[in-house]
This record gives structure tokens, C-alpha cells and sequence, in this order.
């Protein structure tokens, strides 16, 4: 083989394939293409290979209802309807790379990172597709679907009420998410949510799921429509008007006591600029910080690592950079780690990611 890359390609209805330009061009080029210009489909390798795992676990647990799957801007499934729209920046390396430069994180960008989230979304379509808030039994168990969402929750970490799946403890943050992460717990493969949950108020949930897949397990649907909402190929605004969007919502999120340590620990004068960024230096030390504080504290490294991210992201909206002793920083970190990590447990309220 020669040693030149292979242009990127994708294949049309016709069958024929052509290339995608945009794949060799520089950041600020691409982020003025709009997004229904990116030709990009679901038949990519990554995302063909995590849709299909999400369905052979249908098939395993012996449900014949299968949703649909579209392209769009994020993860979300529409009320009403029987599939999910999958974020674009998976249907290519190349937008996976832009969406960690401009997000600093790819969600869903890893195999069991992607289906685990498929397996959520699924739970919500195959609510909507048999409609199974609307059973008496389901609003006992779960609540009432028609409860309305809030803007913010607050989480309690510690309760057993609630399955564990999503990062924020996510089944506390309404009845249908409560549904979607107790189903996803169920339909992974030896999960083992017997064992795992046992003593659990949660158990009484998982049950109530297991019985309700085996009696509509070869039931027909009650919404057939294969609807979809927002696809990609109808998104006129450009990339760099979605990553604005994206960061202007997040921005909402943080709290102005991380603004005072951040700035304390790094600094943004413009005599340390050209210093490494505090985004490249936490993310450098993540793993090493969470397990010392975590040695310190015997807080869950899970927690801790949420509340990092949180700090990462911060750090980057303020344009910090190192300054001062490596060691001495690190050591600091650690310590305003742990003192954040109990605001977030215990004062903390958490986005709802609509």
C-alpha cells in the first residue's frame, strides 16, 4: 500500500461512492458548513456496529418491536415517538475529533459509552411505541409521565429507590427517565440486576420490567408511525452556530463557587498564556487525582470524576493556564476537588439535558 490516506468516502442510494471534502479541512473551515451539508448517514462502521448490538439484545430478550434511528443534532427521543436521533458528530472520526476540541468530551464516543445510552433511548421508544406510562401499574411504579420536566433536579446520590446507569443519577430526574434507565439495566446482557440490586427499593422496578418486556415481548405496537424529528438533513444552521448553542447551555450550569478556587489555583493574565492550558493539565492528572482523593476521602471515584469534568469544562470558559509549581498545583487540586465533590453531593442541583 502507498503511504498516502485514503480519502474519506461515503456511499449514495445509487451505490456509487463519493468523497467528503470537509474531512481534510482545518476547524474553522468546517465549523461554517452547515450541518444538512454534511452528507453524512447512519452506515458508518462505529454506528452500525453499536445499533446492531442494541437490536441483538432486543432479539435476545425476544421482543419483536425494533425503532428506528435518524441523525440529528444530540441524543433525544421525541414524545410520541418510536425511535431516537443519534448526534451526527458519531457518524465520523472526523466530527468526533471537532466535538472533543469545541466540548472536550465525545458523548457516546466509545462503543459501550454508545450503547449504553442506545439502550436508554430505546427504553423511551419502547414506552411510546405500546404507550406504557399510560398503564396504572407503570404510574405506580414509576410515577406519572405526564409530571413536567424540570429545568434543574436535585440528585441524591445515595439512594437505592433508583437504578444506576447514565452518569448524574439520571433515573431521579423524571418518571420516564426513570423508566429508560431501569430498562436499560435490564436489557444488558448478564448484568446481573438480581444480585446487583437485591435488598433495593429499585428491585420492585426492575421486576415490574421484566414481567411487562414478557407480556409485550411478540405483542404488536400501538404507534406504528415511524416518525422523525429534527434530522440532520434539515438543519440549515452552520456548526459553528450548534457548538455556540451547545456551549451557551452548558455555560448555565456552573456554579460561581468553582469561579473562585479555579481562578486561585490557575490564572488567566495574559504573562501565562502561552503556558499550558488548566484543560490540558486536569485532564493530564484525572486519573492519578480521583484516585488519590478518593484514597483520601472514600468517595466513589465516579462522583469525583463527574465533578472534575465540571472543573474542566469551567477552566476552559475562563481561559485559564498554569501557573506556578507543578506539584504544589496538584496537590491543590486534590484538595478543592474533595471540597467541591461534597457542594456537588449535597448542595449541587444538576441540568436536566433536554
Amino acid at each position: 500500500m502507498s503511504g498516502k490516506r485514503r480519502k474519506s468516502t461515503r456511499t449514495t442510494h445509487s451505490g456509487t461512492r463519493r468523497s467528503l471534502a470537509w474531512v481534510r479541512w482545518p476547524d474553522e473551515k468546517l465549523l461554517d458548513l452547515r450541518m444538512c451539508d454534511l452528507g453524512v448517514e447512519l452506515d458508518s462502521p462505529f454506528l452500525k456496529t453499536c445499533i446492531r448490538q442494541v437490536l441483538d439484545e432486543l432479539d435476545q430478550r425476544g421482543i419483536q418491536f425494533k425503532p428506528h434511528f435518524w441523525l440529528s443534532s444530540e441524543w433525544f427521543t421525541p414524545a410520541g415517538v418510536t425511535g431516537c436521533a443519534v448526534p451526527f458528530y458519531l457518524a465520523h472520526p472526523r466530527l468526533m475529533r471537532l466535538e472533543r476540541r469545541q466540548m472536550l468530551e465525545v458523548e457516546g464516543g466509545t462503543q459501550r459509552w454508545c450503547v449504553k445510552i442506545l439502550r436508554h433511548e430505546v427504553g423511551h421508544a419502547i414506552d411510546h411505541a405500546y404507550e406504557l406510562h399510560r398503564r396504572r401499574k407503570w404510574r405506580d411504579v414509576f410515577g406519572k409521565s405526564s409530571k413536567p420536566y424540570p429545568e434543574f433536579y436535585q440528585p441524591w446520590p445515595y439512594s437505592r429507590r433508583f437504578v444506576l446507569h447514565l452518569d448524574y443519577w439520571y433515573a431521579q430526574a423524571h418518571p420516564d427517565e426513570d423508566f429508560a434507565e431501569t430498562f436499560a439495566v435490564w436489557l444488558r446482557p448478564r448484568s446481573g440486576w438480581r444480585r446487583r440490586y437485591q435488598g433495593w427499593p429499585a428491585m420492585r422496578k426492575l421486576e415490574y420490567v421484566d414481567a411487562l418486556m414478557a407480556e409485550i415481548a411478540v405483542a404488536k405496537p400501538v404507534v406504528t408511525a415511524r416518525a422523525v424529528h429534527e434530522p440532520l438533513e434539515h438543519i440549515r444552521r452552520t456548526l459553528r452556530e450548534h457548538y455556540a448553542d451547545e456551549q451557551k447551555h452548558y455555560e448555565k450550569d456552573y456554579p460561581s463557587f468553582y469561579d473562585h478556587d479555579l481562578r486561585r489555583l490557575f490564572s488567566s493574565a495574559p504573562q501565562h498564556a502561552r503556558n499550558e492550558s488548566a484543560v490540558a493539565f486536569l485532564r493530564e492528572i484525572r486519573t492519578e487525582v480521583r484516585n488519590r482523593v478518593a484514597r483520601w476521602t472514600g468517595e466513589y471515584q465516579y462522583t469525583l470524576d463527574l465533578v472534575l469534568a465540571d472543573m474542566i469544562r469551567r477552566c476552559r470558559e475562563l481561559d485559564l493556564h498554569v501557573a506556578g509549581s507543578l506539584r504544589r498545583l496538584k496537590t491543590d487540586v486534590g484538595i478543592v476537588l474533595t471540597l467541591q465533590t461534597v457542594n456537588y453531593l449535597h448542595t449541587g442541583r444538576h441540568r436536566m439535558a433536554m
